[in-house]
């Protein structure tokens, strides 16, 4: 762990002098989502409070928000680790996609729509995948999908589908074929993409209906292979 704590320690100016629990479990968020900690990591306070040079309170609290996000459970006599999702957990992350992403399609209104950032990360979903970068098209494909969220405009959608696609980040890492799960949606996503730049929110949800459907299947059955294999029950392995 020696390693990360290094660069976990690269972090420690974004803190600055205003230090909170709210932006060390940003950061670590951001490093879980990262893959930086694996799912299953047991995560020490003194190293990780040490490398940011944070208490051990602000620590701990930091760890109470990310476990009420699922990003973390607390083992009693054992610690605290990276969550190890359940494939009913991965079903249920989908579920919740379904619902409020095709809303966000379905709620948008009159055309144009405001498509600038959107077309920036399935360009960047592209370019990552030309130079045989596949977690960066997965980072780039998840970065689509919030970018879409944004286009409902709600404070509350993009704080709710942030813990969402963290978790999701987690189901990812496990899974760890990011090519052969991330290349088909670049093609997909830009499909989305156009069908809202024509305007036609209809087709734009039975594309993404039809994408989270078929991403669903390709996840829950490498997942539930690779959770077989390892005998994770979602629970922390190390």
């Amino acid at each position: 762990m020696g390693e990360q704590l290094s660069g976990l320690a690269d972090d420690r100016a974004l803190l600055g002098r205003t230090s909170t629990a709210e932006r060390v479990a940003d950061i670590l968020r951001s490093r879980i989502a990262e893959g930086y900690f694996p799912p299953g990591t047991r995560l020490s306070e003194d190293g990780i409070g040490g490398a940011l040079g944070v208490s051990r309170n602000t620590l701990r609290e930091a760890f109470r928000l990310l476990t009420h996000e699922r990003l973390l459970v607390h083992e009693l006599n054992r610690g605290v680790f990276v969550r190890v999702l359940t494939v009913e957990d991965v079903e249920d992350i989908y579920r919740t996609r379904r619902l409020v992403e095709c809303a966000v399609v379905r709620g948008l209104g009159d055309p144009p729509y405001a498509l600038d950032a959107l077309a920036g990360v399935v360009e960047q979903g592209r370019t990552a995948a030309r130079e045989g970068d596949w977690k960066g098209v997965g980072t780039a494909n998840i970065h689509f999908h919030r970018e879409l969220v944004a286009l409902a405009a709600s404070e509350r959608t993009d704080e709710l589908m942030r813990s969402v696609f963290a978790e999701l980040r987690l189901a990812f890492h496990v899974v760890d074929e990011p090519q052969r799960l991330h290349e088909p949606y670049i093609a997909r996503n830009a499909g989305i993409l156009q069908a809202l730049r024509e305007g036609d929110r209809d087709k734009a949800e039975v594309l993404l209906a039809d994408y989270l459907e078929v991403s669903l299947e390709r996840v829950v059955e490498v997942y539930r292979r690779r959770v077989g294999e390892d005998g994770q029950d979602g629970r922390p392995t190390v």
